[in-house]
């Protein structure tokens, strides 16, 4: 699309608002001050950086051009927290923003208050480009929503760093189940129509509509598992380079990878690090922090190749939007992969297929336009939504989307087969 309109009348993008904030601050509210400084490595964020960038989200895009007479409480803030616009000017660098030790928390806080109060009373008047303003609260509410699951995930990546294995959310037990056998539901494919129809909220890049041939296949009921996942490894499948992309065993050798992200050997028992604290793998959990190398050679590996995302997306099309995300379970969900067949939560899932615009895909105007469209090289499209994703965020034609060889995010993967 290549302009925005809302897919909410004002007054519900003011609900839209309030419950997006109010969650914002659920997920910060068990964070002390320190917490929230960690950064663990240049993909991350600190903490108090997604509270003060989305603001100025918000600040930026809609207060400063739509409101008269707006002043910032530091224009400052604008270099401080711009992420990567460049057309909205300079920004401080990435890797370096576990280094601005001011404005303090406090200061923030303070700094997230006064955009609130702003933007409510610009919501409030009536103004005849109320529609206008009511898209771009609205993306800037589902903006929000990405960095909330970013938040916790860059924490977890900070906090596994700790000897402590502190603990953001208190553990719970973990459930006793069985091994779910894999069982695979066949589509005949053909040509087919994906991306989002233009009803309801969504970004430019899962558009427009179109047409794709796909060849008839199989693809599996539920997600790869823990359990699957140990018998991989057991059968030496992070050295036997018969499974692997030529890249990917390079990075793998190189970052000495023989499990997924955060686990550990403990008294013959797999361990994992989690927001929850250190826990015993749950082997019939979906296996969750693996690379787009290590999905691709764990297909191969078991017979079959990951699916591509117009697969995913005409097979699940139809599948109500329930399950482990964040907000089905109270303001911040397990935020914890959990056992069982789901599509929707638990881990994003990584498809065959290159971030790449769809036919016909012209990105907005001005700095909004980079939202997506310049990220469109070198990585790989994920569907389905984790347990941190936001229950708001998810449809069938959701594209996110990570280079090959990252691992923090909640990432996994279901399989896919061709059929003769």
């Amino acid at each position: 699309m290549t302009t925005l309109s809302p897919s909410l009348a004002p007054n519900k993008v003011t609900e839209l608002f309030s419950r997006t904030r109010a969650r914002t601050d659920a997920l910060a509210a068990p964070l002390t001050a320190e917490d929230m400084m960690l950064q663990s490595m240049e993909d991350a964020s600190p903490a108090k950086w997604h509270l003060a960038h989305t603001t100025w989200f918000f600040e930026e895009f809609i207060l400063k051009p739509r409101m008269p007479g707006y002043t910032s409480p530091d224009d400052r803030f604008a270099f401080l927290f711009n992420s990567y616009y460049t057309q909205a000017g300079p920004r401080h660098a990435r890797d370096r923003r576990g280094l601005v030790s001011r404005p303090g928390v406090q200061e923030v806080q303070s700094y997230r208050t006064y955009v609130e109060d702003s933007l409510e009373d610009l919501l409030a008047a009536r103004r005849d480009d109320a529609d206008d303003i009511a898209a771009l609260v609205e993306l800037g509410c589902h903006h929000e929503m990405q960095h909330q699951e970013l938040l916790v995930t860059d924490l977890l990546h900070g906090l596994s760093f700790n000897p402590l294995l502190p603990v953001y959310k208190d553990p719970e037990p973990l459930p006793v189940t069985s091994e779910v056998p894999l069982t695979f539901t066949r589509y005949d494919g053909g040509l087919v129509e994906i991306g989002h129809d233009g009803i309801g909220f969504a970004y430019d890049c899962e558009g427009p509509r179109h047409k794709t041939y796909v060849a008839p296949f199989d693809i599996a009921d539920r997600p790869v598992t823990n359990r699957d996942w140990i018998t991989f490894m057991e059968d030496d499948g992070y050295d036997d380079t018969r499974h692997w992309l030529m890249e990917g065993h390079a990075v793998a050798q190189r970052e000495e990878w023989s499990h997924p992200l955060y686990w550990w050997q403990q008294d013959e028992e797999w361990w994992t690090f989690t927001l929850r604290g250190p826990q015993p793998v749950a082997l019939d959990a979906p296996v969750v922090h693996v690379s787009y190398y290590e999905a691709e050679a764990f297909a191969r590996w078991a017979g079959a190749r990951l699916p591509t995302e117009a697969e995913h997306e005409i097979a699940f099309r139809d599948t109500p939007i329930q399950g482990n995300l964040m907000g089905d379970a109270g303001a911040t969900g397990a935020l914890r992969p959990l056992p069982g067949p789901g599509v929707w939560g638990d881990v994003w899932e990584w498809t065959a297929s290159d971030f790449s615009p769809y036919p016909g895909f012209r990105p907005p105007e001005g700095a909004l336009g980079e939202y997506n469209g310049k990220f469109m090289v070198n990585q790989r499209v994920l569907r389905g939504g984790s347990c941190a994703t936001p229950r708001e965020q998810m449809r069938p034609t959701y594209r996110t989307f990570f280079y090959p060889h990252q691992r923090w995010q909640m990432l996994g993967l279901r399989l896919a087969r061709d059929v003769s």
